[in-house]
């Protein structure tokens, strides 16, 4: 038996630039982080002694005997990649699916090393990354970038680049207290419901002739935003996130609505200097850079929408426990 521990993300800067028709022509990059919060997913060789021969167990049971009988897409897909003869599946997370914060991917790559795993196999973080891009992408036919599942891969704060001939991963190396301070600036709302991002992300792809312009600004905040970590005024992080939300939200009709608008509009009133809504839009989390003196008001004026604790994590994807070795 095992269990896989694999992070959420944060996404700052460059979201949209990860997507293939963007990067393929004209590279992306991302600036994100992993958080310490995590989906979680044990896995054993099922007994033979049931009138079936695999189990996956999520918001439903699944009992299955070939991966074509499996309803949830990614999981059929992943056994049909890397075929298991019996198997038993439990799934449980920190936070809601559909919320925005990376959490198909973080599962995506979790399954694909549990699997390896129960094979007696350990590929390396990138390739993880790839074979879960691949999963989604590829084999669910999933709209979306590529950002999450090396996010979840490696884990940490990153930038990420894009290309058609490959991707990079590079740690941002500042000072502990420096990533300190961002953080504790940092706030994670839960907006009160999930969103499909599926059909958000495919009407982004499909814009990206027209957003050229946006997504190239967007590129370009990736390289300011270090500099500001690597020495600036923190506070102007905050508000290059309200510009990239000011672009972001130019990109499609769906990434957000009135009622996420009028939100967002009082917590700026109330003291945020920037943020936005994580993922693709339309719902789930709303990320907000809150000058810390701040917080303490917007928690009380804010009361009737949840706040989620978090710190930054380093570790990526990895094995909370491991009967195999």
């Amino acid at each position: 038996m095992l269990i896989t521990r694999t992070p959420f993300r944060v996404s700052f800067f460059g979201g949209g630039t990860d997507y293939y028709d963007y990067y393929a022509n004209y590279g992306g990059r991302v600036l994100s982080t992993t958080i310490d919060k995590y989906c979680y997913l044990s896995m054993r060789e099922l007994p033979p002694f049931f009138d079936y021969k695999s189990k996956f167990t999520y918001s439903r049971i699944e009992r299955f005997n070939a991966p074509e009988e499996v309803g949830h897409p990614l999981v059929r897909a992943a056994l049909q990649y890397l075929p298991m003869e019996r198997i038993q599946l439990v799934y449980d997370a920190d936070l809601p699916a559909s919320s925005g914060i990376g959490s198909s991917s973080a599962f995506a790559v979790g399954l694909v090393q549990g699997l390896h795993a129960m094979r007696g196999e350990y590929p390396d973080r990138m390739t993880l990354a790839k074979e879960a891009i691949h999963l989604e992408r590829d084999m669910c036919r999933e709209a979306g970038g590529v950002q999450d599942q090396l996010a979840a891969a490696f884990g940490g704060l990153n930038r990420m680049t894009f290309t058609a001939d490959g991707f990079t991963v590079a740690p941002v190396e500042i000072p502990e207290e420096r990533k300190l301070a961002l953080q504790n600036r940092l706030m994670l709302l839960f907006t009160g419901f999930t969103h499909f991002s599926g059909a958000v992300a495919e009407e982004q792809q499909k814009n990206i002739p027209s957003t050229i312009r946006q997504l190239d600004e967007m590129k370009a905040m990736v390289d300011l935003a270090e500099e500001i970590l690597r020495g600036g005024d923190l506070d102007d992080f905050g508000r290059l996130l309200h510009h990239a939300w000011e672009l972001k939200r130019s990109l499609s009709n769906r990434i957000t609505n009135y009622e996420i608008d009028l939100l967002y509009t009082r917590l700026r009133n109330a003291g945020a200097l920037g943020g936005k809504l994580l993922g693709a839009g339309s719902g789930g989390f709303m990320l907000l850079f809150v000058p810390e003196e701040k917080q303490a008001s917007i928690l009380r004026d804010f009361s009737e929408f949840r706040f989620v604790p978090f710190a930054f994590e380093n570790e990526g994807t990895g094995f909370l426990y491991s009967g195999r070795t």
